[in-house]
């Protein structure tokens, strides 16, 4: 809305090159339509969710590396694992489906199929569950460059029905597993992944299982051979 605004203090300005301001606006008017659409599709998939009790999840965070690197290593969602505690892993099945295997509070595993619904190259990845997930959800990522090319925006909005429903939600939280926290904690492993090439994590603060004996951070692939669950995904 701020350059839309700027676009048009220009073409009242008698000083203006027409033209090409003239085609800049319909360049940002296209690429505001575009993220509208996908805002529109992503709440479509949502409400179908919370109409069953659906939990709706928004978190951002700032990291120094182009919308091209973060949409790269994204893309491949087979390095989710790597950030995303809950996850145990993510097979890429298709041309824009994959299978996902998550960690349960209560120690179990719950699985499904998902496929991505929009692809924008180096912007925007919006994917959703199959039917037969066990957990019915839909997601999309976000990489928008920062003024001053300072790094990326990277914003994650995720809805999603737990198992047991509201009960489900309930035992999320007594694991330390609250959703908006959780999501934050994975946007903040992703943005030591993409800026140092390592997570490095302290066991002072609540993990996946909400329990951590005092020790020294250090990478998170060094534990990944000690914990149950994480198998090779480092």
């Amino acid at each position: 809305m701020i350059d839309l605004a700027c676009l048009g203090a220009a073409l009242m300005s008698p000083y203006a090159a027409r033209d090409r301001v003239m085609a800049a606006t319909a360049s940002v008017l296209g690429v505001t339509l575009v993220d509208v659409l996908c805002a529109q599709q992503l709440s479509q998939e949502a409400d179908a969710l919370m109409g069953s009790g659906a939990i709706q999840v928004k978190q951002s965070i700032m990291i120094n590396r182009s919308p091209e690197e973060l949409y790269q290593f994204w893309h491949n969602f087979q390095n989710l694992p790597r950030f995303m505690s809950h996850l145990e892993s993510v097979q890429v099945t298709g041309n824009t489906r994959s299978h996902w295997v998550a960690h349960a509070p209560t120690g179990t595993t719950v699985e499904w199929d998902a496929e991505v619904i929009v692809d924008q190259p180096s912007e925007q990845i919006t994917w959703r569950s199959l039917e037969g997930a066990d957990v019915d959800n839909a997601g999309s990522v976000q990489f928008e460059r920062a003024p001053g090319g300072r790094g990326t925006v990277v914003r994650v909005e995720i809805a999603y029905r737990p198992r047991g429903g509201v009960l489900g939600v309930g035992l999320a939280k007594l694991f330390g597993q609250a959703p908006a926290q959780q999501t934050q904690a994975d946007l903040r492993r992703f943005k030591q992944v993409m800026e140092t090439g390592e997570v490095v994590r302290s066991e002072g603060s609540l993990d996946g299982t909400g329990i951590g004996a005092q020790r020294p951070a250090q990478p998170l692939a060094r534990e990944h051979g000690q914990r149950k669950g994480y198998g090779s995904h480092a």
